[in-house]
């Protein structure tokens, strides 16, 4: 085992734990449920074989569906933004630019940093309330929700990058 991969066990583990017993149980005005366990997606390298990595992700949206009893939905959430994770990067940041093997996220401008986050944050709270609700008539629910869960999300993915990254230089 490298110690790339002991970091991303326990990563796992501690986010799956922090999602499920703490987490989980927060409800911001009854209904803002943040998600940090997405995090693990974000931070995940690229220099890894995609097939791995989708199935890490499944496995990651498979345990917080099993600790909270929802049938599956933050498993496909979780595997969506993870086959989306790539093509929404290079379209951020140019292959010229940077190499994505070495690409590290907390390295990027707050405004890349920031917009990638975004995006894989609406797309996996729209797949996960869109599943929950399971009906287009509730539209206008799902997507007050799901803006709503976003940025607090959002909010507390974008602060744990840069408290908890080693390297504490932000270009913003």
């Amino acid at each position: 085992m490298t110690r790339e991969t002991i970091i991303i066990a326990f990563r796992f583990i501690f986010l799956v734990l922090v999602q499920t017993l703490i987490l989980n149980n927060i409800y911001f005005f009854d209904y803002i449920n943040p998600n940090l366990y997405i995090l693990f997606i974000f931070l995940y390298p690229l220099g890894v074989k995609r097939t791995n990595f989708l199935i890490v992700s499944f496995l990651l949206g498979l345990s917080i569906d099993l600790f909270s009893n929802s049938g599956g939905i933050n498993a496909a959430a979780t595997v969506a933004i993870a086959y989306l994770r790539l093509p929404i990067l290079k379209l951020l940041i140019n292959s010229q630019d940077v190499d994505l093997k070495l690409f590290k996220l907390h390295k990027e401008s707050f405004f890349r940093v920031l917009t990638y986050i975004s995006i894989l944050t609406f797309t996996h709270h729209f797949v996960l309330i869109g599943l929950e609700y399971s009906s287009i008539k509730e539209i206008g629910a799902i997507l007050h929700k799901t803006i709503t869960t976003s940025l607090f999300t959002i909010f507390l993915c974008t602060l744990s990058i840069y408290l908890f990254s080693k390297n504490k230089t932000t270009n913003f």
